[in-house]
């Protein structure tokens, strides 16, 4: 608890207004996708603020990063899942090695995938019920120390 609580109040003191300027290209491939901030809690005794845009809808959910060239090193995609269940991710027409942090209910990492294969069809499976995936761009968990067991909390 002392990892989030010191998260929690980082992030009391820096959340601004967000600008929602998102840095993906070709940005007009995900326009009308809601925007948001997300926190992790890392290994490393960091948190780390990730502005997000979120997959929410079965067609988001089927578009994801698909045809995005480029990502921000603080910039990720999230995918919403309710009920949690088993699911099932793949890296068809995606551009850019990623690393995919599936996320329990309890806000804590269940599992990374990292750096996916770009263009696989491969199967990534999250190994178990989640309610979210968040898509960071390849080596990122390893940079900063991501591990099952760290919390990730949505802002919006």
């Amino acid at each position: 608890m002392k990892g989030l609580a010191r998260c929690l109040g980082w992030l009391a003191a820096v959340l601004l207004p967000a600008s929602g300027a998102l840095a993906l290209e070709p940005a007009e491939r995900v326009a009308n996708f809601p925007t948001g901030t997300l926190v992790l809690e890392t290994s490393g005794d960091r948190c780390l603020r990730i502005n997000v845009r979120f997959a929410d809808t079965p067609e988001r959910q089927s578009q994801g990063l698909m045809f995005i060239e480029q990502m921000d090193e603080f910039e990720g995609m999230y995918f919403r899942y309710a009920p949690p269940s088993e699911i099932n991710m793949w890296m068809k027409n995606t551009y850019i090695p990623l690393d995919m942090v599936f996320v329990r209910a309890d806000q804590r990492i269940a599992r990374i995938a990292f750096n996916t294969t770009p263009f696989s069809e491969t199967r990534i499976s999250s190994g178990g019920p989640v309610s979210g995936v968040l898509e960071l761009n390849g080596g990122f968990a390893g940079r900063w120390r991501l591990r099952a067991g760290n919390r990730v909390l949505l802002v919006e």
